[in-house]
């Protein structure tokens, strides 16, 4: 099913507190000040400020980037050159073939441990860009720069926190799917198993008709709020230039304080899959029958105590 995702012209701050978060919906904000990036990054200013910090990219031959087959490679390269590689549709110099594929997703100085942060790792380019005051100051997480080449396809997944993705360059299609759809998506951790989502394996993925699409296209200068836990699947349609913006929308206490990616489950819902794993192992040891029969109790007693009625 097709969704509508809502356009919100000139949003302030205690409009997107307190009408649009509490909603729990994605929404695409326009007209919103972004700073001086909009004009001032273009390909040749990004080569000349950010030129030589080394950045650890995703390579690949074709543009659907794959999790599950691993059809890209881990590669490093000069800010500058990656830059220069990804605005090109080919290319002189390359890693595989003269029409592979570019993405960054930016890191900390030391990736596992410190956060991405666009004033730590890009300074040069930090003040360009204005992140919106939509969140307080001691709660944010990391933002995140973003660099893909035209027709560039990230797999779905889901964030912990919410966020607010910032098109700097380029457009940007983005498929949602609300967190209600999770047994239509064929997780694999944080990730879904359907690579294609335009054209999915119906005998495979057979639930994934039932999800509801929300689809969207970004310019130059909109910002998506995404909520926490709303699937996402980004493809570039063109050379593109992003900042995410990620903040902690619960008690500090509850993430784990060694997931420099923000990408772990809460620690509660961590324990939880723990212990539910510990309890699928004792029910493997029961006859078909009584495994069956326990198993489903299990899961009417799960829909009772934390499925939300109204959603």
């Amino acid at each position: 099913m097709k969704c509508q995702v809502d356009i919100v012209e000139n949003c302030s701050k205690d409009t997107f507190i307190n009408l649009l978060q509490p909603k729990r919906r994605p929404c695409v904000i326009k007209g919103h000040d972004i700073g001086t990036c909009k004009d001032k990054w273009t390909v040749e200013h990004l080569c000349k400020a950010g030129g030589d910090t080394i950045v650890k990219i995703h390579v690949s031959e074709l543009p659907q980037m794959d999790f599950l087959t691993k059809n890209y490679c881990y590669k490093t390269l000069k800010f500058g050159e990656l830059v220069k590689r990804a605005a090109e549709k080919r290319h002189n110099d390359y890693f595989f073939s003269e029409t592979e594929y570019y993405y960054l997703r930016s890191l900390g100085v030391d990736a596992r441990r410190d956060v991405a942060d666009i004033k730590q790792q890009f300074p040069s380019l930090a003040d360009d860009i204005n992140f919106p005051d939509f969140f307080p100051e001691d709660s944010f997480f990391s933002s995140v720069f973003r660099i893909a080449s035209e027709n560039m396809q990230l797999w779905t997944h889901y964030d912990i926190m919410d966020n607010l993705l910032i098109q700097v360059k380029g457009r940007k299609r983005v498929v949602l799917f609300p967190p209600t759809d999770v047994e239509c998506l064929y997780l694999d951790g944080d990730k879904s198993k359907i690579m294609d989502i335009d054209k999915p394996d119906t005998e495979k993925f057979p639930l994934f008709s039932k999800a509801n699409r929300h689809e969207v296209f970004l310019e130059a200068g909109d910002i998506l709020f995404i909520p926490a836990l709303w699937f996402h699947n980004v493809v570039s349609l063109e050379f593109g230039v992003a900042v995410n913006v990620f903040w902690k929308n619960l008690q500090p206490e509850l993430y784990d304080k060694r997931d420099p990616y923000g990408n772990k489950d809460l620690v509660p819902a961590s324990r939880a899959a723990d212990s539910l794993r510990h309890a699928m192992k004792l029910l493997s040891s029961l006859p078909d029958e009584y495994k069956d029969f326990y198993g489903r109790r299990m899961v009417e007693s799960i829909k009772s105590q934390t499925y939300n009625s109204n959603a």
